[in-house]
Order: C-alpha cells, then structure tokens, then sequence
C-alpha cells in the first residue's frame, strides 16, 4: 500500500495504544467486583490511572490530526458512509474525552478525596478537580452520583461507538474488498 494511503506511524502508534489502555481500563473496571476486597482499591486507582493516561493520549492524538492530514478515504466510499464515518470518529473523539474527564471529576466529588489523595500509578500524586472539591459536601455528594451515572453512560455509548467502528472497518476490509485495515495497521 502506498505510504500517502496509510497514517503515519505516529496516529497508528497513538491509535492502538489508546485503544488498548481502553480495552484494559473496561476489562478491569468490570472485573473489580470478583477481585479479593484488598485488591480492589488498588484495582480501582489503577483504572483512574489509566483513565488520564487516555485523556492526556487522546489529547495528544487529536493535535496530532489537526496538523497532519489524515490519509483520504478511498474512492469507493458513498456520499453517506464518509459522512457516517466522521461522524462516528467525531462521537469516538468525544467520548474518549467525555468519559476520562467525567470520571476524573466524578473522583474529585468522591466524599473522601481529601484523605485519599489520587496517585498516578503510584508515581506521583495527580491533583483532583479544585472548584469540585471546594463544594459543600451534600451538593458534592449529589454531584458525585451524577457524575458517576455521566461516566457509566459515557461508557455505554463508547461500546456502541466502538462496535460500530470495528463493524465499519471489517466491512470495508472484508465485502467492499478495501484495504481499510491496512491503514491503520503498523
């Protein structure tokens, strides 16, 4: 495949790892609740973790392809299935920044998030959302529900978003005949 066909090494790279950490962060947040009791506080602080991992990524990615052109999309696309697929990618960038920042300030309601400071990875503390932690403690416990319900839903979306992404790209790959996963693969 002709280079100017495929992304650049850099959006492939910041691709997979994001989708990664993604898969990783989901499997572990729906897996804590079988976890032995002392490994879910651990389990819980390393999906926050890998949560602004993602958001500081996807930022990251998204300046990346404002100031490098994505390759076009073959020819073969219809009028409606490129307008589908910037659409689906705008909802995923969305997402991927909805879901990370929801929770961080869903953390920074969080009742004890004064006496439990948040690590990154145990490296070093990461600050919690100022302003949410400066509000009186009933409309900060109202806000941390909300929030949380903001997250839960923000990750529904993301498995739809996600399922129609891969049924996107595995149909152009596979009945279209389109060498779609080509360009995103290293």
């Amino acid at each position: 495949m002709p280079p100017h066909h495929r992304y650049t090494r850099t959006a492939i790279a910041l691709h997979w790892i994001i989708a990664l950490l993604m898969i990783v962060n989901i499997a572990l947040i729906l897996s804590v609740d079988r976890f032995p009791d002392d490994w879910v506080r651990p389990a819980i602080d390393t999906h926050k973790s890998i949560g602004i991992t993602v958001l500081g990524l996807v930022i990251l990615r998204i300046l990346w392809r404002a100031t490098h052109r994505p390759p076009a999309m073959p020819g073969s696309y219809g009028r409606l299935e490129r307008i589908g697929a910037h659409a689906a990618h705008g909802a995923l960038y969305l997402v991927m920044i909805a879901l990370p920042l929801s929770g961080w300030m869903h953390d920074s309601a969080w009742k004890d998030a004064a006496t439990h400071p948040m690590q990154l990875f145990g490296l070093f503390e990461w600050p919690r959302i100022g302003w949410i932690m400066d509000i009186e403690a009933a409309a900060k416990e109202n806000l941390h529900t909300v929030l949380g319900g903001v997250h839960s839903w923000a990750g529904y979306v993301l498995y739809v978003l996600f399922a129609l992404h891969l049924i996107g790209a595995l149909k152009h790959q596979f009945l279209d005949g389109e060498a779609e996963l080509q360009r995103m693969l290293p």
